[in-house]
C-alpha cells in the first residue's frame, strides 16, 4: 500500500507546471513515391484548429560561400500547421509526425488524446509502410530563486566540481543517456542554465524518452508504448527533483 500511495503523490498534476513545451513524435517510413505535396491534404482536415501553414525545412543544410557571405539552404521535408492562439503545432513530414504543445500544458490525457486524433489523420493520408520510432520530449524551465548555495538543494543529478577547483559555477551543459531495458526505451536528458531573470536562475531540464521498434499499421499497441514512455518520463522528472524544487510549482 505504501508504494501505491507514493506513486499517487509522484504523479499529481502540478498547478504551476514548469513545462514550456511537450512534443509527441512518431517516425515512419513512407512509400518511395510519396511527396510532401501529398501532406498538404492534411491541412484541409485541421485548418479550423491550425489555420497557419508553412513549409518545414529539413535540418540538413547546404552552405555556399559567396562575396555576400555564407548562405545556407535546406530542402523542404513537410509542413507545419500552427495555432498561435492555443500555442500548438502539427508537423507533417516525410519522415514522420509531431505534435508540439507549448505552455500552458494542461495534462497528459488531453495532450495524448489530441495527438492521437491528429496522428490518425496523418496516417490516413501518408499511409506509412512502417513506424520506426516513437518518442516523448518534455522541456521544463525551472525558476530557481537566487542566491543558490548548492544545486543539490533542487536537483539531484548535477555537475560535481573537483574539491581543489574554485567552487563557483557560472554555466554548465550536461547530457545523459539512460537505458531502460524492461520497456526497450532510452532517455536523453539535458540539463543546463540560462542567464538570471528577475532574481531567478532558469534551469532547463529537457527529457527525451524514446522507443525504437518496428510497428506495422495503426495499432493501439503504439499508444500502449507511449503510456510506458510517459511513466518513464515522469519517473525521471519527479525522482530528479528535491521536495524544495517541487515546492516551486505549487
Amino acid at each position: 500500500m505504501k508504494n501505491k500511495s507514493q506513486k499517487k503523490i509522484k504523479y499529481i498534476n502540478l498547478s504551476n507546471s514548469p513545462i514550456v513545451e511537450a512534443i509527441l513524435d512518431i517516425y515512419v517510413k513512407l512509400p518511395n513515391e510519396f511527396t510532401i505535396g501529398n501532406l498538404k491534404e492534411l491541412h484541409k482536415s485541421v485548418k479550423k484548429s491550425f489555420p497557419e501553414k508553412q513549409k518545414r525545412i529539413a535540418h540538413a543544410l547546404n552552405f555556399n560561400i559567396s562575396p555576400e557571405g555564407v548562405e545556407s539552404s535546406g530542402k523542404p521535408d513537410g509542413y507545419l500547421f500552427r495555432s498561435i492562439t492555443e500555442n500548438k503545432i502539427v508537423q507533417a513530414r516525410k519522415d514522420g509526425f509531431s505534435f508540439n504543445k507549448l505552455k500552458p500544458y494542461q495534462n497528459w490525457k488531453t495532450f495524448r488524446t489530441e495527438a492521437r486524433k491528429l496522428w490518425n489523420l496523418y496516417f490516413k493520408i501518408a499511409k506509412p509502410l512502417e513506424i520506426t520510432r516513437i518518442a516523448l520530449r518534455y522541456i521544463n524551465r525551472i525558476e530557481i530563486p537566487l542566491p543558490i548555495n548548492d544545486f543539490k538543494n533542487y536537483i539531484l543529478t548535477n555537475p560535481e566540481l573537483a574539491p581543489k577547483l574554485p567552487q563557483k559555477l557560472e554555466f554548465f551543459f550536461m547530457q545523459l543517456v539512460i537505458p531502460k531495458p524492461d520497456i526497450s526505451a532510452k532517455a536523453i536528458i539535458i540539463q543546463t542554465i540560462e542567464s538570471p531573470v528577475n532574481n531567478n536562475l532558469p534551469l532547463i531540464f529537457d527529457i527525451n524518452v524514446f522507443h525504437e521498434a518496428k510497428f506495422i499499421g495503426n495499432k493501439s499497441e503504439i499508444w500502449e508504448e507511449f503510456e510506458k514512455l510517459h511513466v518513464f518520463k515522469n519517473d525521471i522528472f519527479f525522482d530528479s527533483l528535491t521536495e524544495k524544487a517541487k515546492g516551486l510549482f505549487k
